[in-house]
């Protein structure tokens, strides 16, 4: 039987804007799979618990291929470009993108980000240094969430830091659903020829950073090196630093977790694994699409049908995580989601925990007295991005 809550996704979030949207866990409370409704006339199936979406996230007949008619978009702008690049060179299966995949592992396992703690470390310290010596209050996105992990990601592929601003601006509009078709064709444009460009330039006179290597290995085409090295760029800063501007943020706002950080620093590794559980950054979910018919809790999903993976309901599921909805930094949350699931998760997520980790812990210690500098309900969130955040964070210590 089809259960249909006539729930329209993305559902706007109610209540406290640190929450995921409540419609999705109460939608899916009589049925672990539903109906809902896209915002351009389609319709996919969605799950919210724990088991359902790791069920779906590790099943092989489920593709995660964008580009596949049925495949659940949330934007019509997502679907344009989707459907613009089934139709171009751009257009890679399922099992071309796992072998790059593999290519890239080894520079992001944690041994290797272990490595670069030093480095993100030093990253961390100039950008406090540079905000003490400002004096308060400063805005804590602008001058640290963000810097840091866009500084990292350019140590690693090789790109030029000057050029920051360039890719954070053109993959802020990629992100948001808000933005035209056309602004978000343009920035997609603007962004590979960046990158190809910078790609040839490494052919050239490569460096140590990852796109002078993947170029070395033969393998891959520089096209292929082009479109790898923009999606490890995009997907190397803007998630990061969302999680840190709202950690930060939900830390202050939980003045009793707070405290347990900084009286016993060694809950910093765990409590990272709270926040990424009680946050999920990921805020529409991840889409799958059935490559044959598939029963997922009862329900039949046919072949071509798109399925929703609401990750941050996932997260606060209770049967997996008892009070899922409350913030506890001594939990043990290794097993949440907020990076996906399966062969298709994040592929940079130990560089991801590295650094929020000492950020965390470093902006702690050096900024015993920090707190907003306006009241919370003054703060902007960006609501209508694929990666939740916040637009500005004004702080005092």
């Amino acid at each position: 039987m089809t259960i249909s809550q006539n729930l329209a996704v993305p559902a706007p979030r109610t209540g406290c804007p640190m929450d995921p949207s409540p419609a999705y866990r109460e939608s899916t409370k009589d049925a672990s799979i539903i109906r809902v409704d896209l915002p351009f006339g389609d319709e996919c199936w969605m799950v919210a618990g724990y088991e359902e979406v790791r069920s779906v996230l590790t099943d092989r007949r489920f593709s995660a291929d964008a580009t596949r008619p049925g495949f659940p978009l949330v934007s019509a702008e997502l679907k344009a470009l989707a459907a613009a690049s089934r139709s171009s060179a751009e257009f890679i299966d399922e099992q071309e993108h796992l072998r790059r995949r593999r290519m890239l592992t080894p520079d992001f396992k944690a041994k290797r980000v272990d490595a670069l703690r030093p480095e993100i470390q030093k990253l961390v310290d100039e950008a406090l240094d540079t905000i003490i010596a400002d004096g308060g209050p400063a805005d804590l996105m602008a001058a640290f969430a963000l810097p840091v992990p866009s500084a990292v990601i350019c140590l690693i592929l090789g790109v030029p830091y000057r050029d920051h601003e360039f890719f954070e601006e053109r993959g802020r509009v990629l992100l948001d659903y808000d933005a035209s078709p056309e602004e978000m064709a343009t920035a997609r444009q603007e962004l590979m020829e960046f990158m190809y460009k910078l790609t040839l330039a490494k052919q050239e006179q490569p460096d140590d950073g990852l796109i002078s290597q993947l170029l070395e290995t033969g393998d891959l085409t520089v096209e292929e090196v082009t479109g790898s090295g923009l999606l490890l760029l995009l997907g190397g800063h803007e998630t990061t630093a969302s999680m840190v501007a709202l950690s930060v943020l939900t830390l202050l706002r939980h003045p009793e977790q707070l405290d347990l950080l900084r009286n016993d620093p060694s809950l910093v590794k765990g409590a990272v694994e709270e926040l990424l559980r009680f946050l999920t950054v990921a805020q529409h979910g991840l889409g799958r699409v059935a490559l044959e018919d598939v029963e997922i809790a009862g329900q039949l999903v046919k072949e071509g049908e798109g399925v929703l993976c609401m990750l941050s309901s996932a997260n606060r599921d209770d049967r997996m995580f008892a009070n899922g909805d409350t913030l506890d930094v001594t939990r043990d949350a290794r097993g949440q989601m907020a990076f996906g699931y399966g062969l298709h998760q994040c592929v940079g997520q130990s560089l991801a925990r590295a650094e929020i980790q000492i950020a965390l812990e470093t902006l702690l210690r050096r900024m015993p007295d920090l707190r907003l500098a306006v009241p919370f309900e003054e703060l902007k969130f960006r609501d209508g991005s694929g990666i939740y955040g916040i637009k500005e964070l004004p702080v005092l210590w």
